[in-house]
């Protein structure tokens, strides 16, 4: 049988959706969806079930949010599951993912994405950027992700946003917490993204007129936030930002013209604490909360 775009994907999937999904597609602002995808993981796999133990953790979180005061009856959004990506094909599977994303966005909805490794972004960005003009991509992360390729592979997940350099103007591209990577990747975003290295929040406060009222994406990798609030994640990387950092970097971005957010590279199987899981699902509740 054929799944349409209103049903959940994954036919393993268990029917745990993230806490508070309403059964409604037709009605919901927003969609939530997983992308099991860890396919060019270059170090520590597992990413591919960060979007699963995401929803499942979720239901240890309140529905209010004390920062935002909203609750999440006040918003209605949609768990599509996972996507059936094929095991092993990067390139099909970001087709998939552009094409699922793209009858979304043609039904108006509000994109909130789970990986999966970062790649996988890319897909999602090729559906918005064919929809949505002049989109602006801010990127929170503690690697560059501008190589060129990793061993000789260029659909890598260190690549992701040298690709969406090659198809959005890298003077729509703003980075932030970037503290590893090639001294070629360094100089590449010196010069050409809106590039702000070990800090986020007031380099992200300083920018957000500038911006203005342009659409934006935000992708988030958890390697953002320094191990100590995250180690289960591939590539972890010390020196990062706290977790209430990367909060309040979610709640300034709320005025924003958002269309779409993810949230990558969570490895269940590396904490066993679930201290990592349990952060990224309060920062999906806030991204819910403050964008839609």
């Amino acid at each position: 049988m054929t799944r349409s775009h209103r049903e959940p994907f994954d036919p393993a999937y268990t029917g745990q959706t993230f806490i508070g999904a309403t059964d409604a597609y037709e009605a919901a602002r927003a969609v939530i969806y997983g992308m099991p995808m860890d396919w060019t993981t270059s170090f520590r796999p597992g990413t591919r079930l960060g979007p699963r133990r995401i929803r499942e953790v979720s239901i240890g979180l309140e529905e209010y949010s004390p920062y935002l005061d909203r609750h999440m009856e006040e918003v209605s959004f949609f768990d599509a599951g996972d996507l059936p990506l094929p095991f092993g094909n990067p390139a099909r599977s970001l087709d998939m993912i552009e094409e699922y994303v793209g009858k979304w966005l043609d039904d108006g909805k509000f994109l909130l994405g789970l990986g999966g490794e970062h790649l996988v972004t890319l897909g999602v960005l090729r559906a918005v950027h064919k929809r949505v003009p002049n989109i602006c991509l801010l990127h929170f992360d503690a690697h560059t992700d501008l190589r060129d390729d990793y061993e000789g592979e260029p659909l890598s997940h260190s690549a992701v946003i040298k690709h969406i350099a090659g198809f959005i103007d890298p003077q729509n591209i703003y980075q932030f917490g970037i503290r590893s990577g090639t001294r070629e990747e360094f100089a590449y975003a010196r010069k050409h993204t809106h590039f702000f290295p070990f800090d986020v929040l007031e380099p992200l406060r300083n920018c957000l007129s500038e911006i203005g009222n342009r659409p934006v994406y935000i992708t988030v990798d958890i390697d953002v936030l320094d191990p100590a609030y995250a180690p289960g994640t591939g590539t972890a990387e010390a020196g990062g930002i706290s977790a209430k950092e990367l909060l309040a970097a979610i709640h300034a971005m709320k005025d924003l013209q958002v269309v779409g957010f993810d949230l990558v590279e969570v490895s269940p199987v590396i904490d066993q604490t679930e201290l990592t899981q349990i952060v990224a699902a309060k920062i999906v509740r806030e991204a819910l909360l403050a964008y839609t």
